[in-house]
Order: C-alpha cells, then sequence, then structure tokens
C-alpha cells in the first residue's frame, strides 16, 4: 500500500459530538466543587476529530457517523464541511447529537464525560468500506459497528478508545490497533499483530506480537490543550501507515503532529498540515 495524501481515501468510522468545555485552575477531585471560565462550544467527537485532522493533513476523508436531526447536528456538519470532510455517509438520528462535557486545567489536561446520543444510533447498512483505502475507527460507536468495518475493511485501524473491552475476532482483523496506556489494559499486547501505544508527553511505542519495533519521543513544548491531540496522532498515523512508512516514521510523523495539536484550544483547535509536521521534524 502507498501513496501519497492527495490520492489516498480513507474512511473515518466514529463518533460526532458537540464539544462543551470548561477552563479551571485544578481539575476537581471525587466530591470537589471549583470554579471555572466562561463555557465554550467546540466540535468534538473522535470520529470528527480525526476525520477534520485527516482533511487538514491533505487526505480525501470521508466521515461515516451520526448526528441528531437538531441545531447541534447542523452546527457540527457545518464546521466539517468548512475543513473539506466528506459527510455523504453522516446519518440523521431523531436521538439528539452526542455531547461531550470536558474540563481542562492549567496544565491542559483534561477529563471528559461523553453522552453518546445518535452516536449509538449509526449502522453502516450497505456502505462499501472496501472502497476506502483504510478505515479508521475508535469505540464511541456500537461495538458491533466496529466489528461490521473490521470485517468489512481492506485495511482496518482501530484506536481502541476509549477504554473498553475488545472482541478478538475483531482485534484479529485489524491492522493496527492503537490504545494508550490505560486502554491497553483491555488488550493483550502478544495476541495482537501491530499495536501502537500512546504515552502523552513521552511519545508512542509500535509493539508486534508483544515485542517492541519502534519508539519515538517528542520535543518537550508548552501544551494549551491536550482534548484530541490522541485523535490527531490516530489520523497522521492513518496517513502514514496508508502511505507505505515504515514503523519508525510513521510514529514519528504521528507523535509530532499530536504535540502540534495541543498548541490550541478544543479538539479542532490546532490541527496541523502536512507541511507543518514535516517542518517541526526538521527542527529536531
Amino acid at each position: 500500500m502507498s501513496g501519497t495524501g492527495a490520492d489516498l481515501v480513507i474512511g473515518v468510522v466514529g463518533s460526532c459530538n458537540v464539544d462543551l468545555s470548561v477552563r479551571c485552575a485544578e481539575l476537581p477531585r471525587p466530591g470537589e466543587t471549583v470554579l471555572g471560565a466562561d463555557v465554550e462550544r467546540l466540535p468534538g467527537g473522535k470520529g470528527a476529530n480525526q476525520a477534520a485532522a485527516l482533511a487538514r493533513l491533505g487526505v480525501n476523508v470521508a466521515l461515516i457517523a451520526s448526528v441528531g436531526d437538531d441545531d447541534a447536528g447542523e452546527w457540527l456538519l457545518g464546521q466539517l464541511e468548512g475543513r473539506g470532510v466528506d459527510l455523504s455517509h453522516v446519518q440523521r438520528s431523531s436521538r439528539a447529537t452526542g455531547t461531550a462535557f470536558i474540563t481542562v486545567d492549567r496544565h491542559g489536561e483534561n477529563e471528559i464525560v461523553v453522552a453518546p446520543g445518535a452516536n449509538a444510533a449509526l449502522n453502516l447498512g450497505s456502505l462499501d468500506l472496501g472502497a476506502f483505502d483504510v478505515v479508521l475507527a475508535q469505540m464511541e460507536v456500537d461495538p458491533s459497528v466496529i466489528d461490521a468495518a473490521a470485517r468489512a475493511s481492506r485495511a482496518f485501524i482501530l484506536n481502541a478508545a476509549p477504554a473498553a473491552p475488545v472482541d478478538s475476532a475483531t482485534l484479529a482483523r485489524c491492522a493496527v490497533v492503537i490504545a494508550n496506556e490505560l486502554e491497553v489494559q483491555n488488550l493483550e499486547l502478544a495476541e495482537i499483530d501491530h499495536c501502537v501505544l500512546t504515552l502523552g508527553a513521552r511519545g508512542a511505542v509500535h509493539y508486534q506480537r508483544g515485542r517492541e519495533v519502534a519508539r519515538a519521543t517528542p520535543r518537550a513544548l508548552e501544551p494549551v490543550d491536550t482534548v484530541g491531540a490522541g485523535d490527531v496522532f490516530c489520523a497522521a498515523y492513518a496517513l502514514q501507515f496508508a502511505s507505505g512508512a515504515n514503523a519508525s516514521d510513521a510514529l514519528q510523523f504521528a507523535v509530532a503532529a499530536g504535540s502540534l495539536a495541543t498548541l490550541g484550544k478544543g479538539a479542532q483547535g490546532a490541527l496541523p498540515t502536512k507541511a507543518e509536521v514535516e517542518q517541526w521534524l526538521e527542527r529536531e
């Protein structure tokens, strides 16, 4: 598999949410109330974030998602259309558009609660996922949709987020599984052909059947907001995978993209271009 962002077509199966975000000095502890700044409404949802990031990286990308037949859904689709995402496979539901409630502290760290809403109504129907070079998906939709997507895709990348058990048959169909240190606790590394473990500010590691084959460490920077950085990482990695990059190069590119994504507010506030990521890597 090889190509450039301009001639690849990637499908993203996943969620589409309105993010209601509030910033505060410190994240509240259980039972604690803290004061925050004004609430901001931002576009989000792992599926939408990853699709928007791929579009920003210059990829032809289609989002397969479900939003409510409401004002929030219209607003979200307008945001994505403006970024160049193909929305022809987005479904409308009688359920309310998904909403994420996000708290961000002064260090850029966050806590998130998601009300799935219309995301739970997503179904693939007769959609031909084999038309895409790669399909990228996450766990914010029904597990049956993830399993169907894995079976129908030519190359399937699963971002196992948020943390949840994944059926072994689904894992067996994945070209790559991407997970963080919490999410990987639901997985057995030795049983996965290729697993990319993300480590936040410490970078990422690529494992093949439990054996480390590549590692990337980011340059130090001061994050503004880490919400969505993992989604940008996944999008950048999917681009590199589809382009035929080796494990080391793919990790370096994805780690750099994820780092740059922390320099703006919100999940889609600082999506880097391919040129910006390459320039960042050249300075290392």
